[in-house]
């Protein structure tokens, strides 16, 4: 004990508060994955009911948010989503772990200097995949970009990084990945996160995110593409030592590819090939993946 913290010279040292152990903070740091995925289920679905319930969704309440599809979409959606996989990872992370945990967690947030290499094959790779998979599911050739596209593809990219991205990577993999896999190694750790990611979704089949007319196979095909493709996730983050930026890029690119390029580069594809192509792709990838690491999926042994 340093002087400091004495009493007096030759004073007994002060009796230290035992901890309780009972509460939400003790079941928080005891339980801290559990503790996380609840809180991202519930902010998130709480925050999305105003979306659900609107015109925007099942028309129980008189209202529909402004600004069409797109911007209803952002306005209704984003809300519950930053309530939910970033909060969530703030809050347990600083209960759990404390300054340090909250340090490292933002550290892999902020890690960008990974080598110039990796932001290109992700942000040409993504599209050149997609593109070739909707072409051999649909047997249609893509037509060439227009030059809105080509215009609005990079902002579009950056915009998906500030909504979606930060919104939930934060989440998923900087805080649950690096527990789940030490808890149960990269595979059975991906095998975890995968559908969870996929089901935080399922509210919004009742809404315009799902699309018009979903069908009963359409949540469960993107709950299966979220599987495949968080081994793909996992590869990045865990190859990059854990620079999150690029497993964000990575999951945005996708989306971004889908909303800015797709229907224009396949006029004539039914718009459920977007979820086919992504569903094969990410499975072929996972399945190269997985063979190539015998695992592994990047990480470090010890």
């Amino acid at each position: 004990m340093s002087a400091a913290t004495q009493l007096g010279a030759g004073s007994p040292p002060a009796p230290s508060t035992p901890e309780p152990r009972g509460g939400w903070r003790a079941g928080m740091r005891r339980y801290p994955l559990t503790w996380f995925f609840s809180l991202a289920f519930v902010l998130s679905w709480v925050g999305w009911v105003p979306y659900i319930l609107s015109g925007n969704g099942q028309g129980v309440l008189d209202f529909t948010f402004p600004g069409g599809e797109a911007a209803g979409q952002l306005l209704g959606v984003l809300p519950g989503a930053y309530l939910g996989p970033i909060l969530s990872a703030f809050i347990v992370t600083a209960v759990a772990d404390g300054r340090p945990g909250l340090r490292a967690w933002a550290g892999r947030m902020t890690k960008w200097r990974v080598g110039w290499r990796w932001w290109a094959a992700i942000i040409v790779t993504v599209p050149l995949v997609l593109v070739l998979t909707l072409y051999a599911l649909g047997g249609e050739s893509p037509v060439m970009p227009s030059a809105v596209v080509l215009v609005a593809f990079l902002p579009g990219l950056a915009l998906q990084m500030v909504t979606t991205g930060v919104a939930e990577e934060p989440g998923w993999r900087d805080f649950a990945m690096p527990r789940l896999q030490d808890r149960f190694g990269p595979v059975r750790g991906t095998l975890v996160l995968g559908p969870l990611w996929g089901a935080w979704h399922l509210p919004l089949y009742l809404s315009d995110w799902g699309g018009p007319h979903v069908l009963w196979w359409t949540p469960v095909e993107f709950i299966a593409t979220t599987i495949a493709f968080s081994f793909v996730m996992t590869w990045v983050f865990n190859h990059t030592r854990q620079a999150l930026l690029l497993a964000m890029l990575l999951h945005t690119s996708v989306n971004n590819y889908f909303s800015v390029a797709f229907t224009g580069m396949f006029p004539s594809l039914d718009p459920a090939y977007a979820g086919h192509a992504f569903l094969v792709s990410s499975t072929a990838a996972a399945a190269v993946l997985l063979l190539a690491t015998r695992g592994r999926l990047g990480l470090p042994r010890a």
